[in-house]
């Protein structure tokens, strides 16, 4: 038994941690910053999709990079 759900866990990658990680930073960061609920949402989000905007312009570079080798 518990050698299935290890291997399960393996098979997931980790940048699927990537979103959830993403969320819970913007949602503290902006809870930390903002009192009001719609104030919060708003920040947060448009805070978590500046988050994977850098990410993945970051991920593009690095793979642009190691195409050639």
């Amino acid at each position: 038994m518990f050698d299935q759900s290890f291997s399960l866990a393996a098979q997931l990658s980790i940048t699927w941690h990537v979103i959830p990680l993403a969320v819970v930073v913007s949602l503290v960061y902006s809870a930390s910053r903002f009192e009001l609920p719609e104030a919060i949402l708003q920040r947060s989000a448009r805070l978590f999709g500046t988050i994977l905007l850098f990410m993945g312009v970051v991920f593009l570079v690095l793979y642009l990079l190691s195409f050639g080798l």
